[in-house]
C-alpha cells in the first residue's frame, strides 16, 4: 500500500470513528463465509456499522484523534473489525445474541471498547456494556419518574371524584 493510500485510510478511519458515539474493537477472522455475511446482515440491522480495519492504520487514526485511546493499543493485535455505533450496548448486544444463535461459536470475540468516553478492554468486560443504558433509555427512565407522582395525584382525584358521584347518586336516590 502507498504512503498516500495510507494516509487516506487513516484519515477515513479517523472520520468514521467520529460519525459514532462508540466503537468496539472485535475479532471476526475465521468467521466462514455464511456467518460473515450473517454477521453483517445483523449489523446492519441494528444500526452498527462493521469494519474490518488494519490494527496500524487504526492505531495511527487513533493517535490522530483528539482523546486518549492509549489503552485501547493493546487489544490491537491480530484480527480486527470495528463495529461502530451511537447506541453505546448495540453492539454488545448484538455480539451477545450472534454468539448464543450458535453454541460453538468463538466469533465474534469482543477485545476492547470505547464507550461515552470510557475505555473497556477484556471479553469479561461485554456482559458490563451490554447492561449500559442508552441516551434515550435513560431519558425514558426520568421521564417515567417525573410522570409518576403526577399520574398518582390524577389517580387520586379521579377515585375520589367517582367516590363522590356515588355517594351524591345514592343520596339522591334515598330522596326520591
Amino acid at each position: 500500500m502507498k504512503k498516500e493510500d495510507k494516509i487516506i485510510a487513516i484519515q477515513n478511519i479517523a472520520k468514521t470513528i467520529q460519525e459514532y458515539g462508540c466503537f468496539y474493537l472485535v475479532e471476526t477472522a475465521g468467521l466462514d463465509a455464511e456467518k460473515t455475511t450473517a454477521l453483517r446482515r445483523a449489523c446492519n440491522n441494528a444500526e452498527v456499522k462493521l469494519m474490518v480495519v488494519k490494527n496500524t492504520l487504526l492505531h495511527k487514526a487513533l493517535e490522530s484523534l483528539e482523546g486518549d485511546y492509549s489503552e485501547l493499543y493493546g487489544a490491537l493485535h491480530g484480527s480486527t473489525s470495528l463495529m461502530l455505533s451511537n447506541v453505546g450496548n448495540a453492539p454488545a448486544k448484538l455480539i451477545k445474541e450472534f454468539v448464543k444463535g450458535d453454541k460453538d461459536a468463538k466469533l465474534p470475540a469482543f477485545k476492547a471498547a470505547y464507550v461515552e468516553e470510557t475505555v473497556y478492554v477484556g471479553a469479561d468486560q461485554l456482559s458490563t456494556l451490554e447492561a449500559i443504558k442508552s441516551k434515550n433509555e435513560l431519558i425514558a427512565d426520568v421521564i417515567a419518574l417525573l410522570q409518576s407522582p403526577a399520574k398518582n395525584v390524577v389517580s387520586g382525584l379521579q377515585s375520589g371524584a367517582n367516590k363522590l358521584h356515588g355517594i351524591l347518586e345514592t343520596l339522591s336516590q334515598k330522596e326520591a
